[in-house]
């Protein structure tokens, strides 16, 4: 059931917003976008700035692998909003969806590199069990993945997990493939503040 809120419980300023953005984009306001401007003092400010240095800040993973790790932790969780908000982020800056998309269905025999692979092995664990021990972290040090690629790849699952808890809380509607080509476009170009 879909929390209402959303959709009437803002400020007349960020109500010309989303006219704004509904006109410039011609695309309906995501209800991502609803949420964080809904108490942005509470919630969108902080969680933003989290999020950001999580998808944006210094890493050694690229801003492609980190929306890759976004993808897989949301469909971990089967949350359909951001797991295709995600992929459609990943597949842009990759510059190659398919790559993604198959992946996302088969972590085991996708072309992608060790550390990586291990550290999505490791996130899915996190996200489905609530919990990891020495051995998955050794076997993520051991596929190559740092110390700092480790606290990294955690970030990212740290805010997917809170965001995609809320999206299916919420009830998030999911829109069609343009909107969410639209939102990778404006995340990749600006981050997310």
């Amino acid at each position: 059931m879909r929390l209402a809120i959303l959709d009437s419980g803002h400020s007349f300023g960020t109500k010309v917003l989303f006219a704004l953005i509904r006109t410039a984009l011609r695309q309906p306001v995501l209800d991502v976008i609803k949420l964080v401007k809904y108490r942005a003092d509470f919630y969108g400010d902080p969680m933003g700035q989290v999020t950001q240095e999580a998808m944006r800040g210094s890493s050694a993973w690229s801003i492609g692998d980190r929306e890759l790790m976004a993808a897989f932790v949301a469909k971990t969780n089967q949350c359909e909003f951001c797991t295709k908000a995600h992929t459609a982020v990943a597949q842009s800056a990759y510059g190659d969806g398919k790559s993604v998309s198959a992946l996302l269905s088969d972590l085991d025999t996708g072309a992608i590199e060790e550390p990586l692979r291990a550290t999505l092995l490791m996130l899915g664990k996190l996200t489905r069990e609530h919990t990891v021990n020495a051995d998955d972290m050794r076997a993520v040090f051991a596929a190559g993945a740092s110390r700092q690629q480790i606290e990294d790849a955690l970030a990212v699952c740290f805010s997917f997990n809170v965001i995609g808890r809320l999206a299916d809380t919420f009830g998030f509607s999911v829109p069609g493939p343009e909107a969410f080509e639209a939102g990778a476009k404006y995340l990749l170009a600006r981050g997310y503040r």
